[in-house]
């Protein structure tokens, strides 16, 4: 087993980080162009779409992590009228702007810098509705889906609509402008998504934060919380997260979990070996991200995630690391001893295994379970 004040040593020393080269691309989608940012790798792309009003640079603290583990091709982009692309000057009335001209803006920049293959999708709220569309449209390509607080198709029911209306000044937004077009289209973008699924096929997580809009009224967050929670228990293939104590942008509150779940979806479309050599890379990526953002108490979860999907591979030296090295990052937190706990019994070292149940006990006294695994413990 490797002594974690090496693997320190590795994670202090690596200015080893490669920074990945990115490729700034303007695409012409039909006379006029289209940002792209391309990160090129090998392996399945990561086609990450923004929320409504955002451009493409809202991913770019979390790329090249997720570059450096996976190596594959990360592609970002602005939707016309956004950011760095230009807005088309060939429609002429407002509806011509709506979403399903977005796709299609989409897919003809994507071909032409060739992806046009299988494509794993990424979104942040309004964003979702892109993936949606994306997604039925090419059920065959789309491998994986991570959605991150993603506005769910059947929020906007029509008393909110009109609620929204009420408040929304559109002689206030400049005209013409993505953001513009963007509310113009609103509704009747909210009423052509409103019943449409995602393909039962294609896995799903869905990260859903505990506080994605602190401002709305009660009656909008609590039917936002719960149709989050819907989708997840309705589904077999989606598997909902609580991003605990985090924001909409779950991505700026909690980029650790938001990194290692984009590399364990994309570890799930690779070969075996692959993903071997994926989960290696993955257990350093999530080391580094914990001492980064130990004082947020971030990436506890992550660390803890990892660990057992070791013990589900039956790799219990790997997940023995990972728990021990949570223990010590994070001395305060019960269930990082009760994890840990559970590994050592796992390993027949029932003497350290009982101590850090103890440990786990003291800091948190209701915890039930781990009073039952101690009893049955000492009893035997």
């Amino acid at each position: 087993m490797r002594h974690f004040y090496l693997i320190f040593l590795v994670i202090f020393s690596l200015s080893f980080s490669l920074h990945a080269q990115s490729q700034d691309t303007l695409v012409d989608v039909g006379g006029y162009k289209m940002y792209f940012n391309i990160m090129k790798g090998k392996g399945t792309p990561i086609l990450f779409e923004a929320g409504g009003g955002d451009d493409s640079s809202v991913w770019n603290n979390i790329l090249e992590k997720i570059h450096n583990v996976t190596g594959t091709t990360l592609i970002t982009y602005d939707r016309s009228g956004f950011g760095q692309s230009e807005l088309n000057p060939n429609l002429k009335n407002d509806s011509d702007f709506g979403i399903e001209n977005g796709i299609k803006e989409l897919e003809t920049g994507l071909s032409k810098l060739g992806y046009n293959n299988e494509v794993i999708l990424v979104s942040h709220s309004y964003g979702g509705l892109y993936n949606l569309l994306f997604a039925r449209k090419h059920p065959e390509k789309v491998l994986s889906i991570i959605l991150i607080d993603a506005t769910p198709s059947d929020f906007w029911n029509e008393e909110l609509l009109t609620m929204r209306d009420m408040n929304i000044d559109m002689s206030a937004i400049k005209k013409p402008s993505g953001d513009y077009y963007l509310n113009s289209n609103f509704n009747e973008t909210m009423r052509y998504t409103r019943i449409m699924q995602f393909p039962e096929n294609t896995p799903i997580t869905n990260i859903f934060p505990e506080n994605s809009f602190p401002s709305f009224p009660e009656i909008l967050s609590n039917r936002w919380r719960k149709l989050h929670k819907d989708l997840g228990e309705n589904k077999d293939n989606v598997k909902n997260i609580i991003a605990k104590g985090s924001g909409h942008a779950v991505f700026q509150d909690n980029p650790a979990l938001i990194i290692n779940t984009i590399i364990k979806a994309y570890s799930e479309t690779v070969d075996e070996d692959q993903q071997n050599a994926l989960l290696h890379k993955a257990l350093d990526n999530a080391i580094e991200l914990s001492i980064e953002t130990k004082v947020n108490n971030r990436s506890e979860h992550d660390l803890n995630e990892l660990g057992y999907s070791f013990l589900r591979n039956e790799e219990l030296d790997k997940a023995l690391e990972v728990f021990k090295l949570t223990a010590i990052l994070y001395p305060d937190s019960f269930n990082a001893y009760d994890s840990y706990g559970e590994a050592l019994l796992m390993a027949n070292k029932k003497e350290e295994a009982i101590e850090m149940y103890e440990k786990s006990i003291e800091l948190n006294p209701e915890n039930e379970n781990g009073k039952k695994v101690l009893r049955q413990m000492q009893q035997e």
